[in-house]
């Protein structure tokens, strides 16, 4: 199945044939993929090649890895568009997913001089501060840490916090989300976030910050996230 005259290298033609596998159909989602032991006999090459092919198709988020069970077909990742302001819970919903969430923490408190910069606050404001572990379908897909003036939101409680932060925000239209600014990039994720993200380290994320405004360009929000950058994926549509 391999071209050794090819320059081609093997790894990549492993990881090529693996792929197709997937896309064919002829792995399924969950399924163990043949052992190392096994591809390295398929293809007559060494171990170490049939463990970069793996690695890659790891990172691209094709395959899972489970300590001293095997390698899995994945889920193939949630792809969400960077056009458009909507919350998680909007998000999942918008793809029959069911949307859910494990709090952290909520607290108020005095921000650090960061977030009160971006919120415009003055020094003696107060923030709600959510930590969230957001769901898709039962599983994890991000660390959510959320964070808002209290002069603006006064009566937001425990159980405000358990949908759409967003829905809360404009439930009785006094305020009205109209544009966000959102930066992002790749890390590494910390120890505290892979336990909760059920990760190994070290492993990559994908970490996001958004600042909401409102209509009249008062910062209402900002959330950080960590995303399981093998689960998620963002695009973008590019006109000239």
């Amino acid at each position: 199945m391999l071209d050794k005259q090819s320059p081609i290298p093997m790894y990549v033609q492993i990881e090529d044939y693996l792929k197709n596998q997937i896309l064919q159909g002829d792995f399924v989602i969950g399924e163990a993929i043949p052992s190392e032991r096994e591809l390295t006999d398929t293809f007559d090459v060494s171990r170490m090649t049939v463990r970069q092919s793996i690695t890659n198709l790891v990172n691209e988020g094709l395959l899972y890895r489970e300590k001293g069970r095997g390698t899995y077909v994945a889920t193939p990742k949630i792809e969400q568009p960077l056009s458009g302001l909507t919350s998680f819970t909007e998000d999942m919903l918008s793809r029959g997913m069911k949307p859910s969430n494990k709090l952290i923490s909520f607290e108020k408190m005095i921000p650090e001089i960061d977030i009160m910069h971006e919120l415009q606050l003055a020094k003696d404001e107060e923030v709600f501060v959510v930590k969230r572990i957001r769901y898709a379908d039962d599983k994890p897909m991000a660390i959510e840490r959320s964070y808002l003036p209290v002069k603006l939101v006064p009566n937001l409680e425990l159980n405000d916090i358990e949908g759409s932060l967003y829905s809360f925000i404009e439930k009785d239209k006094r305020l009205i989300i109209s544009h966000a600014s959102q930066r992002m990039e790749a890390v590494l994720v910390k120890k505290e976030d892979a336990e909760f993200l059920q990760i190994f380290m070290p492993s990559a994320v994908l970490l996001i910050e958004r600042i909401s405004y409102l209509t009249n360009d008062v910062p209402i929000e900002i959330v950080r996230s960590t995303y399981r950058a093998d689960r998620y994926k963002f695009i973008s549509e590019i006109r000239r």
